[in-house]
């Protein structure tokens, strides 16, 4: 190809690797994804690098480990500082889009949550003030009708269609569209957001919703039209594209919209792992079991929770209603991309930011406690040098992402990335890595722990190795034996030099998370 390759990459909010058809789901449809699987090479032992939305959507961009490129936890910010792979198109000419989610600022204007006691003195922090904006994705600047703008390089975006949130009720740029277009239906549009007026429905799980905003204009159709009109604009171009089309779907709220709500029934789905097949259930576990038997709720909406079998049950069906729901619209912008003429010059990703619990263990949402439900996400690439179907098993993470996308497009990346291209493992070449590591930082006490809790994982293709902070206790898990990693071996004595190796991998990959940028200016 003379002209560079584009990019058209999907990404999901809160989606397990094992949810999709070509994964092997008995129950969720994905014809759409499993048509691009069935053209490209399927990553089956991809993880983030943290699953947590922001940092590890910061990783993405930068091909940077959280401690490194500094959004340590949701709530932060990514520097406008800090350079993306994106940018690096965006200055080889490329026509740069972020069309959905993006989630690199606050989307919120909630104050965080009490961390730890610390009285402030006259200066607050560490570091001097950075003097750039960082509410471009929080609420107030979208209450207006006029299109909140952007100034052209957001993280290296050209065009920016800002939908923040999650469910009906998302903000950015698809609310100002929302509030004008909801009125078209003869009724105001904070109607559609009052609680008062969810449709009838019968299930009793924590957050299912059964909003009345139809099909057309939910969040998710709302993407997947700006994607389409993206691509229809690109026709004739000079210029190779890169565009991010990223949906809040299928992270909670449980609100699929129309027919989607129904589409599964609860009892189509057996439940994973339990928290009764455990041979000695972690403190975390035994922690949310508690907090479920006395009646307690977490503290907040977003944290890890214990349902009972119906209620897991129930969100299982609706979350695979919001999966085939984005699978819809995924399979009609790459029908687009076809009628356009610009399929067989064009690069096709699926991932997602990190995934859920979802029944593992009796738990949904997220939390500190590492298990390959919330670690492992789908990835697929199909290229059009090369459509063959493939499937990798080797060990691949979030940050290799921007190395492989800069890889296939001849550029070469800036000094402090940090992660592999994948482009081998894509030509069908084994992927030979010994291990990765895993970061997680909360911004709050959650799941038992007296203080936010700091986790660091070692995947290896045979081990899960996890260190907390300040604790006495650990994991580790020998995942031939024990895929469903449900008997510890931390103190097993037979195990103690596994144990102590894994643990010096671990270090290991700890004393790299230096940054090593910028470079060094003089040699003293």
């Amino acid at each position: 190809m003379d002209k560079k390759p584009n990019f058209l990459f999907f990404i999901t909010d809160q989606q397990r690797a094992d949810w999709l058809g070509c994964a092997g789901h008995p129950v969720v449809k994905t014809p759409h994804i499993d048509a691009i699987a069935a053209r490209g090479t399927r990553f089956t032992d991809f993880n983030v690098a943290m699953p947590v939305c922001m940092p590890n959507r910061a990783s993405l961009l930068t091909g940077r480990y959280p401690s490194v490129h500094g959004l340590r936890y949701n709530g932060c910010y990514l520097s406008r500082r800090a350079n993306t792979f994106v940018d690096v198109l965006n200055q080889s000419g490329y026509t740069t889009a972020a069309i959905g989610k993006s989630h690199l600022q606050p989307f919120t204007d909630i104050a965080p949550m009490k961390r730890t006691e610390f009285r402030s003195g006259p200066v607050a922090d560490a570091w001097k003030a950075d003097d750039q904006d960082y509410t471009l994705e929080e609420p107030q600047r979208y209450e207006e009708d006029r299109r909140a703008p952007f100034d052209g390089d957001y993280y290296g975006y050209q065009h920016v269609d800002m939908v923040t949130g999650h469910g009906d009720q998302a903000g950015g740029h698809y609310r100002q569209w929302f509030r004008e277009h909801a009125a078209k239906t003869g009724r105001d549009w904070a109607w559609y957001h009052d609680p008062e007026n969810q449709l009838p429905h019968n299930y009793s799980a924590r957050q299912s919703y059964r909003t009345p905003i139809p099909e057309s204009l939910y969040p998710t159709f709302y993407i997947r039209d700006q994607a389409q009109q993206f691509i229809e604009n690109q026709q004739g171009s000079d210029a190779p594209f890169f565009t991010f089309v990223s949906f809040p779907d299928p992270h909670h709220p449980f609100n699929p919209p129309g027919r989607y709500w129904d589409m599964y029934q609860p009892d189509a789905f057996e439940l994973p792992i339990r928290y009764g097949d455990h041979r000695k259930p972690p403190p975390p576990l035994e922690y949310q079991r508690e907090l479920m038997m006395r009646g307690e709720l977490p503290v907040v909406a977003q944290a890890a929770i214990m349902e009972d079998e119906q209620a897991i049950r129930e969100s299982l069906a609706l979350t695979a209603g919001m999966i085939t729901m984005v699978d819809d619209a995924i399979g009609a912008v790459v029908e687009t991309l076809k009628e356009s003429g610009q399929y067989d010059s064009t690069v096709i990703c699926f991932n997602s930011d990190h995934g859920d619990y979802l029944g593992d263990s009796d738990l949904l949402l997220k939390g500190a406690w590492p298990r390959d439900s919330i670690n492992r996400v789908p990835f697929i690439w199909s290229d059009p040098e090369d459509r063959t179907e493939r499937c990798s098993d080797g060990l691949a993470s979030t940050i290799d992402i921007s190395t492989t996308i800069l890889d296939r497009a001849g550029i070469a990346p800036y000094f402090g990335m940090q992660g592999t291209s994948l482009l081998p493992a894509i030509a069908g070449e084994p992927l030979n890595r010994e291990s990765l590591l895993i970061e997680f930082n909360d911004n709050g006490t959650r799941m038992g722990f007296p203080q936010p809790a700091r986790v660091r994982t070692l995947r290896t293709k045979h081990w899960r190795l996890s260190q907390y902070k300040d604790q006495d206790w650990g994991e580790l898990f020998d995942l031939d034996s024990d895929p469903d990693q449900l008997n510890n071996l931390w103190d097993d004595p037979a195990h103690i030099e596994t144990r102590a190796q894994l643990s010096q991998q671990l270090l290991d990959h700890m004393i790299g998370q230096m940054d090593e940028s910028p470079r060094s200016i003089r040699l003293a």
